[in-house]
């Protein structure tokens, strides 16, 4: 008995390790939602709706037949102020880049970036030629700031919760901290049921 065990157990051993990892490759706009928390499908949709809303903004738009110039826009905090983990970065990086990509507005850099270029330039004064460095108070400032938060309600009950996301996304004019734009988003509403536990 004792040794038909121990050959299960020796078997068992074997098989598990020769199993692998199941890893299957999707498109990556296809919706796949294994927990009920934030994922990529609500990130997409959040940023197609503000990204859309603030373009198509008549203060943003004014904004921009006004200016002389392209207006530029500096990336500002997007706070995670929901129940849950949520890289708010993701979110600021999509909306910078399809902005800037329809050409109705620069960005100019902000946060770590703007120090990692401030102390390269400032470590050029000592170290580059006179002709191949760049000066020093030569930045473009920006005309607007964009800031934004993720907040969440969560209602539970029994082994059903159902989540909704409220994402707020702002657009300010930093001279006059007048806002030129504010969009939300609370289309993210998910019921979770969750298996009854068994006794």
């Amino acid at each position: 008995m004792k040794k038909t065990a121990a050959a299960l157990t020796v078997i068992l051993l074997i098989l598990q390790a020769c199993s692998s990892t199941d890893v299957k490759r999707v498109n990556p706009n296809r919706q796949v939602d294994l927990s009920g928390y934030w994922n990529d499908t609500d990130v997409r949709i959040v940023c197609n709706s503000l990204i859309k809303d603030c373009l198509s903004s008549p203060r943003v738009e004014q904004a921009i037949r006004t200016k002389r110039s392209t207006p530029k826009v500096i990336v500002g905090r997007f706070r995670n102020e929901s129940s849950e983990h949520i890289d708010t970065a993701i979110i600021s990086s999509i909306m910078e880049s399809e902005i800037f990509n329809s050409g109705k507005m620069d960005f100019v850099a902000g946060g770590s970036v703007r120090d990692d270029i401030r102390a390269e330039r400032q470590d050029q004064q000592s170290n580059a030629s006179a002709a191949t460095m760049a000066a020093l108070r030569n930045e473009t400032g920006a005309d607007y700031m964009l800031t934004g938060t993720v907040r969440s309600i969560v209602d539970r009950e029994g082994n059903r919760t159902v989540r909704t996301y409220f994402v707020t996304a702002e657009l300010t004019d930093i001279e006059t901290n007048m806002r030129m734009w504010i969009g939300q988003n609370n289309d993210i509403k998910k019921i979770v049921t969750q298996p009854k536990n068994r006794l």
